[in-house]
C-alpha cells in the first residue's frame, strides 16, 4: 500500500503548448508497471481550456466543481457539471475546459499504452470555443 498524502506532491500550470488560458495541475497519481492508469486534478479559470487531444485507451472525467464544456469533434459544446461523469471513447478526438464566466474542476483518468496516454493537437479556437452549445 502506498499513501499519497495531500499535499505532498506541488501544483503545477497546464503547458501553454497544451492549455489556453490558467488552469492548474495536481498530478497526485500516476501508475507504476505493470499498471497503466494515470490521473489528474485539473482546475481551469474562466476560458481556459485544453487544445484538442485524444487518448489511445479513452479518458474518463469526473466533475468536482464549477461548471464548464466539452466537445468531441463534430458535436456540440456540451455543458459539465459537478457529478457529471464524462467519458471519451479511444482516439476520440475532443477538447474540455470551463464556461467563459465560471472556473471547472475534473478528476481525469486515462491509460497510458506503450507509455503514453494522451496526444496532443492543435489548440481550440475561440471561435469554437464560443461555439453554440448543448445546454442539456
Amino acid at each position: 500500500m502506498d499513501i499519497k498524502r495531500n499535499g505532498s506532491h506541488p501544483s503545477g500550470k497546464g503547458p501553454a503548448d497544451y492549455f489556453t488560458g490558467q488552469v492548474r495541475m495536481d498530478m497526485p497519481f500516476a501508475g507504476q508497471g505493470p499498471a497503466r492508469v494515470a490521473g489528474a486534478i485539473v482546475t481551469f479559470e474562466p476560458g481556459a481550456r485544453t487544445a484538442w487531444h485524444t487518448h489511445p485507451l479513452g479518458q474518463t472525467l469526473i466533475v468536482t466543481a464549477g461548471c464548464g464544456w466539452a466537445q468531441q469533434e463534430g458535436g456540440p459544446v456540451r455543458e459539465i457539471r459537478p457529478g457529471d461523469i464524462i467519458w471519451f471513447a479511444p482516439q476520440e478526438k475532443h477538447w474540455h475546459g470551463a464556461t467563459a464566466s465560471t472556473s471547472v474542476t475534473h478528476i481525469a483518468i486515462a491509460e497510458k499504452l506503450d507509455g503514453s496516454s494522451v496526444t496532443w493537437l492543435e489548440k481550440v479556437t475561440d471561435e469554437q470555443y464560443l461555439s453554440p452549445r448543448d445546454e442539456h
